[in-house]
């Protein structure tokens, strides 16, 4: 029987400060219209010679069989997403081919295919039907779409108002109930709450026990390891051959290390506007005792984050610092506007503080995430911008507290008898 997925020398080219390739009629003529130069030089030049050529992509080929549950992981900017997004038919690759055996649901990013003045039902309808569902199909699995997503006070409210939560949520919801013969969901579901991501999880189980085919992209090692059933390791636009899943996550947490010496202005990043000036320069962590990496249990914690050169970008901005374990298990995050309930605006420079009380984890090392975002785009995001120790503290006034493998927290209670 044939792979449910053979890829085949896919590559994908992208020239640096130009539009993609397959734009819109009425992009191409504005495009032509501000630089026609540099638009013919675009059109008449190969995408394999010049400086501006960024491959996202390069001869990659594997084959995910019938019922197999394959995690791509890697460093962001790797090029799992483009692959994803070639495979779904969204973007068309520079050379090579895949060929999918099967009816295909993706979920790609937040609110892919919705229309922002539709009101949730009418999104359910059109994105079923952009995922090539029938109407009466929609109609019969409507209510089951409905309460998976949770989403039912708000159906009839256009989804330009939902929260990031709420349009992942809806999204996966209707692309679940398409019974695909092959899933393909990317990071999406990191946006959702803690209980949604489990009952995600769950879905993509019920499918897999189906019988049915997923490409499932994570930075959770958690979720990759409860999910998957080989791993396909994806660094700088090239893939690994399939391998067990303990010896993929193993490969991309070392290679997630390769960058901690690295001061944070020059540290791997993922930006909305490729090719931008750094906005994270720098980060000091401290406790009371002063400037220092390593924290006792249930210390006091300041991240002093430096921000420079984002006065262009527009709208109200929210800083996230998110705690991850070795595993890449996301345990804390601290957000402004969670927290605090505050946006901010770009500035040529800005530092913001988040001063935590307490930070309650088990001894173990930590890494820490920034994660600049304008509500529903991520403008620029580093992955372990720095690692912590957690070290042992008399928090509980016994002498001993649980360590990172008994638990993630450290807790008071009172036990009587």
């Amino acid at each position: 029987m044939k792979p449910a997925i053979s890829v085949e020398n896919i590559s994908k080219a992208y020239r640096i400060g130009m539009a993609e390739q397959n734009e819109s009629f009425g992009a191409t003529i504005k495009n032509t219209l501000r630089n026609p130069l540099k638009v013919l030089r675009k059109f008449n030049e190969n995408y394999e010679t010049g400086d501006d050529v960024f491959w996202a992509l390069r001869d990659v080929s594997f084959d995910v069989e019938r019922g197999e549950v394959v995690g791509l992981i890697g460093r962001n900017g790797a090029g799992k997403s483009t692959l994803l997004k070639v495979l779904s038919r969204i973007v068309e690759p520079t050379g090579g081919q895949a060929v999918m055996r099967g009816r295909v649901s993706s979920l790609l990013e937040v609110g892919t295919g919705f229309h922002p003045e539709l009101t949730g039902r009418e999104n359910i309808f059109l994105n079923g039907a952009i995922l090539g569902m029938k109407q009466s199909e929609i109609r019969r699995k409507f209510d089951q779409i409905v309460e998976f997503s949770e989403v039912g006070q708000f159906l009839d409210t256009q989804v330009k108002r939902y929260s990031s939560g709420m349009y992942v949520r809806l999204a996966f919801s209707v692309a679940a109930h398409l019974d695909p013969e092959i899933m393909i969901v990317d990071e999406v579901l990191a946006v959702g709450d803690q209980a949604f991501q489990q009952k995600c999880l769950g879905k993509m189980n019920d499918v897999m026990r189906q019988g049915r085919t997923i490409l499932f992209v994570s930075h959770s090692m958690d979720a990759v390891a409860s999910l998957c059933t080989t791993v396909v390791h994806v660094k700088k636009g090239t893939v690994s051959a399939k391998v067990p899943v303990e010896q993929g996550i193993r490969a991309y947490l070392d290679e997630a290390a390769a960058g901690d010496d690295l001061p944070l202005k020059d540290k791997p990043r993922t930006q909305k506007d490729k090719g931008r000036r750094p906005i994270f320069h720098d980060m000091t962590i401290s406790t009371d005792a002063g400037e220092s990496v390593m924290i006792p249990v249930g210390a006091r914690v300041k991240f002093d984050v430096l921000m420079k050169d984002f006065s262009d970008i527009p709208g109200n901005l929210t800083l996230g610092i998110g705690v991850s374990n070795s595993r890449g298990q996301r345990v804390a995050l601290f957000h402004t506007e969670y927290h605090k309930g505050m946006t901010f605006r770009g500035a040529d420079e800005m530092t913001i503080t988040c001063d935590i009380p307490s930070l309650p984890l088990a001894p173990a090392s930590y890494t820490v995430d920034l994660v600049l975002a304008d509500g529903y785009n991520i403008i620029e995001r580093i992955e372990r911008a720095a690692t912590i120790e957690v070290v042992f503290s008399d928090i509980l006034g016994t002498g001993k507290v649980p360590n990172g493998k008994q638990s993630t927290v450290v807790l008071p209670c009172v036990f009587s008898n």
